[in-house]
């Protein structure tokens, strides 16, 4: 065989590789897309937007998340723990009613803490926590988002003034979806605690129903 057919065989070859792998990435493109978006939810809508529309951009950011987050394990809570931060977040609750701005800086720290607790990044990474949150968390990591906005302290040490009692109210409200997935037992916890009895409802549900009634409250006193 000759050089020259060598050569040209060596070229057909590479070329149907190239024109496969094109083919390849053209098949699996908008699967990979419909695939982070039905992951993420508005978190896939919120990183088009920051991208400016470009949804490449944004999948390659989204991407990059699940590879870096994807495979975190989360480590269970001991039920000593869960009563804790239960109690906590009902404490914050009631709280609100008459002190708004500090409840939510409590709701912030207590989602930072708990959050921690079941493996994921702490030690005041807040972006590096929350980018791991919309991982295995994606419909509910806004709330986290809005309290953090509101509890950050500028750099003189003062808060946001013009953040009002109701943009405070619907944060709190938001946020606790995220803090009663992260204080609910995983798959292999739930077995285990229904095995204990499960004796006591979760102070979340407890005071459930009655927080929406009573951060109303707080706002039909300023009405």
């Amino acid at each position: 065989m000759s050089t020259g057919l060598i050569i040209a065989l060596i070229v057909i070859v590479a070329v149907v590789v190239a024109i496969a792998a094109v083919l390849t990435l053209r098949a699996r493109g908008p699967r990979h897309g419909a695939n982070l978006k039905r992951r993420f939810g508005p978190e896939y809508e919120r990183a088009v937007a920051r991208h400016d529309g470009d949804t490449k951009a944004a999948e390659r950011e989204l991407a990059e998340r699940v590879e870096r987050h994807g495979s975190l394990e989360v480590r269970p809570l001991e039920p000593a723990q869960r009563e804790m931060y239960e109690a906590r977040w009902t404490a914050a609750q009631e709280r609100f009613v008459d002190a708004p701005r500090e409840a939510v800086v409590e709701a912030d720290r207590l989602i930072a803490e708990l959050a921690g607790s079941r493996g994921f990044p702490a030690d005041g990474h807040y972006e590096e926590q929350l980018a791991a949150l919309s991982v295995h968390h994606a419909h509910h990591v806004e709330g986290y988002r809005r309290v953090h906005r509101v509890a950050r302290t500028r750099p003189d040490g003062t808060h946001d003034v013009n953040t009002g009692t109701e943009e405070m109210r619907e944060a709190m409200v938001e946020a606790r979806a995220l803090f009663e997935e992260l204080v609910r037992p995983s798959r292999h916890e739930g077995g285990r605690r229904a095995a204990a009895g499960d004796r006591t409802a979760p102070a979340t549900r407890r005071a459930g129903h009655r927080t929406p009634s009573m951060l109303h409250r707080r706002q039909a006193k300023e009405s």
